[in-house]
């Protein structure tokens, strides 16, 4: 499912660099700050990791790199089969698709209603208005937001906007479900449920990664973890 070999990534004041970038650019190499070194691991498909780490340890960047956001500076990364440096680019969006993201600023559209924001993934995908009600309103109740459908974001608390958020992610069953701090605005109530609905989705062979601070919510669901500290990986325990 996720096969890193040797990654890294690195930061300049032009943005990420990556291996299509020209070497000898020197002032470039000289600027640019390594976030993530030699990163090498594999995550089986349909496993569960959590990912951990102090803050600036490098878990965003390393989602961003598995949501293709950035590509890697070196190394080479394998995505459901696909080595991401010789896919062709009109294949990008396809298997982004097959990617399910819960960012940490929850990246709702201000403009849409929670329904919709939730909704979004599956028009995209060509699904027909009638199930896509269904299962939409069925996964906002689940959450606990069948009173909040049509409100937007802006009138929405955090803790609410995070579940939107996670609600769209996961909507369409994606093979790959990654989760930076989904947590971080729940009680515990809602944490716990937030792991009932992934373990659920774990289950039924969706690979999950989730970042995280959280360590009561590690221990109170064991799993391997792949921990990193300056931009490498530490342990994988």
């Amino acid at each position: 499912m996720v096969q890193c070999e040797q990654i890294g990534l690195s930061y300049s004041s032009a943005g990420v660099t990556n291996n299509t970038t020209r070497a000898n650019d020197a002032a470039r190499d000289h600027d640019a700050s390594k976030v993530l070194q030699d990163l090498r691991f594999t995550i089986p498909e349909g496993a569960f990791r959590w990912l951990l780490g102090p803050s600036g340890a490098g878990k965003s960047s390393l989602l961003k790199l598995l949501y293709l956001a950035v590509r890697p500076t070196c190394g080479r990364l394998v995505l459901m089969g696909q080595d991401i440096a010789t896919i062709p680019r009109h294949a990008l969006p396809l298997l982004r698709r097959r990617i399910g993201v819960v960012f940490q600023d929850f990246r709702l559209l201000s403009h849409l209603s929670a329904f919709d924001n939730v909704a979004l993934p599956l028009r995209l995908a060509g699904r027909p208005e009638g199930p896509l009600r269904a299962d939409v309103t069925e996964l906002l109740r689940w959450v606990g937001l069948a009173r909040k459908m049509e409100q937007r974001p802006d009138e929405l608390s955090g803790g609410e906007q995070q579940r939107v958020a996670i609600a769209r992610a996961v909507i369409a069953r994606p093979a790959l479900l990654l989760a930076d701090e989904p947590t971080g605005n729940l009680d515990d109530a809602q944490a716990e449920r937030l792991m009932q609905l992934l373990h659920e989705l774990n289950h039924l062979g969706t690979t999950v990664v989730v970042a995280t601070h959280n360590q009561t919510l590690v221990h109170r669901h064991p799993a391997p973890a792949l921990i990193l500290d300056a931009g490498r990986l530490q342990v994988t325990a």
